[in-house]
């Protein structure tokens, strides 16, 4: 009985996991979808591509919520009117259809960031200062108490951070940007998560304004361009000059051949 018995469980299994396969992935999405602060509330969203009976929620660390929705709705909304430490984390969500056994597969997660005002705001420097030429590298320093944190580098008007990284001796990061050009231009600020609470945040610390500037062509680079066009449009005109002529010897070199192909039979030869 035993053996049947598992073979039964193997085989529901595969039956399950190949009707998940066949449904569309389920997409999950957060409201507001960042700055979201302790105590506040917040709504994640699973949008879904087929009618469905159940919902479920699932939070990394194993908690799991499930909930029934109408048959009119494409969407299932899980509040939070206060949110708690606790509830910070990875989420992912996942449905099954009406009148089946069919469930779908997870959908990609998202991440519920949550602001603790009780972290102080972390410092920021920028090197060189506010301006500076395209092409330059930037440094921006950001520190706090050495609190043994991971920094984030934030622009304003970007929805995610641009650069993560781990602090060094003293509570530090350092970020770099390479080259930049006038689209770097903007506020920037940092953030840290502590390293034992991944999904807990800082407020946005104090901001650096950067403005980037073209730097202008050397005198004289203008004449050097139009010079420089002026010698390719030569070229060209020179190659297909060339060619025509090429074209030129080898059908008359040919016209040749063949004429004397002509007077040499007319002679019998």
């Amino acid at each position: 009985m035993e053996p049947m018995a598992v073979n039964l469980i193997l085989g529901w299994w595969l039956v399950a996991g190949s009707r998940a396969q066949q449904l569309p992935r389920p997409s999950l999405s957060l409201h507001p979808s960042r700055g979201v602060s302790l105590g506040n509330l917040v709504t994640l969203r699973c949008h879904l591509p087929r009618l469905a009976a159940w919902v479920w929620l699932y939070r990394g660390g194993g908690w799991s919520y499930k909930k029934g929705k109408k048959k009119e709705q494409d969407a299932a909304e899980f509040s939070f009117a206060s949110t708690l430490r606790e509830h910070a984390g990875r989420y992912r969500c996942q449905y099954r259809v009406y009148e089946s056994a069919e469930v779908s597969v997870e959908s990609d997660p998202v991440e519920l960031v949550l602001t603790d005002v009780r972290y102080p705001p972390s410092s920021i420097s920028l090197q060189p200062e506010q301006h500076v030429g395209t092409g330059t590298s930037v440094t921006i320093h950001c520190w706090n108490k050495d609190y043994g944190a991971t920094f984030f580098l934030h622009k304003d008007g970007s929805s995610d951070p641009l650069q993560r990284q781990d602090s060094s001796g003293g509570g530090t990061a350092t970020f770099t940007l390479f080259g930049v050009t006038p689209a770097d231009s903007g506020t920037y600020r940092c953030s840290y998560r502590h390293w034992r609470y991944a999904f807990m945040s800082s407020p946005l610390g104090d901001s650096v304004m950067l403005e980037v500037t073209p730097t202008p062509a050397p005198p004289g680079a203008e004449l050097v361009s139009r010079g420089n066009l002026v010698v390719a449009v030569v070229r060209g005109c020179a190659a297909v000059l060339i060619f025509a002529l090429g074209v030129f010897f080898v059908i008359d070199a040919r016209s040749l051949w063949i004429g004397r192909d002509e007077s040499l039979g007319g002679k019998g030869i």
